[in-house]
């Protein structure tokens, strides 16, 4: 079974669309999502002009504001607290990776935490990790409705999750662990890795290397969800860090690359945006 998170995004943002039809009229306006944009690397490029339109399908209001590659720290630092302080925006989102002369922690840390929509603010991941009410980070979250929708019993299940970002690999683990996985987090220094990754039931890789999981390391029936979004070296077409070709015969449910995890972290940015939104008005 392939799982199709274009299909499940696309479900998801029509419910999403008709809950935010009715906020004029209960709350005077819909939720505004502003997206901060440095330089013009493509990739980035592509990922926000996706969240723009993603937003017009759900009815949200979207400003995109594009800043140059040269823009000091502290220009972009004084942005962000411009925005905090700013009562019309509820959801801020820096597209990362950033120039290397701005630091993405001190970015991450002055985003205000009741406006951080892409759940990396410290106090956000604190709370996660503590069982808290918080913004949960898209993309583990929409692995998570991935697996729900796809019917897959995640409870008692042996859960490995190769990569240990604090974008997606611990996160995931955290939300796997929530919903009663055992969770084994594997990375690329694993000794043994192949034995370990044949032994999950539920196999999650964001690792970020083209095809490193081959055929031998998955075992028949195994769960494949593929985060990663590589260029093949042979081909240059976009593949995952999973062989697919070889990985899918053998997978009970396998997630493909591109629309498979991608459009669900956008749906998630979409939920997260209305959440904050939300806690905001009720406060």
């Amino acid at each position: 079974m392939i799982i199709s998170g274009k299909e499940l995004s696309t479900r998801l943002k029509a419910e999403m669309a008709e809950q935010v039809a009715a906020f004029p009229e209960k709350y005077g306006r819909v939720p505004h999502l502003v997206v901060i944009l440095v330089g013009d690397d493509p990739a980035s490029v592509s990922y926000v002009t996706g969240k723009a339109k993603a937003s017009e399908v759900v009815g949200i209001r979207n400003t995109t504001i594009r800043r140059p590659e040269s823009i000091t720290e502290e220009d972009l630092l004084s942005l962000i607290r411009q925005l905090n302080g700013d009562d019309t925006v509820d959801g801020i989102l820096v597209q990362l990776p950033l120039p290397k002369h701005i630091s993405e922690a001190k970015v991450i840390e002055t985003i205000s935490r009741e406006k951080d929509v892409d759940g990396f603010h410290p106090l956000n991941v604190a709370a996660l990790w503590q069982k808290q009410p918080c913004t949960v980070a898209c993309t583990p979250k929409g692995i998570i409705k991935l697996l729900k929708a796809a019917g897959v019993t995640i409870q008692g299940k042996r859960a490995v999750v190769v990569g240990r970002s604090n974008i997606v690999g611990l996160p995931v683990s955290k939300l796997l662990l929530d919903e009663n996985a055992t969770v084994t987090i594997a990375h690329s220094r694993t000794t043994g890795l192949a034995e370990l990754t044949r032994q999950a039931e539920i196999l999650v890789v964001a690792i970020g290397r083209p095809k490193f999981i081959t055929g031998d390391m998955v075992s028949e029936g195994t769960v494949v969800i593929d985060v990663g979004v590589n260029r093949d070296p042979q081909t240059g077409r976009l593949c995952g860090d999973v062989d697919f070709a070889a990985v899918e015969p053998k997978a009970s449910v396998i997630t493909p690359v591109p629309g498979g995890v991608g459009p669900m972290t956008i749906c998630c940015l979409m939920e997260n945006t209305i959440e904050c939104f939300l806690r905001r008005q009720s406060r």
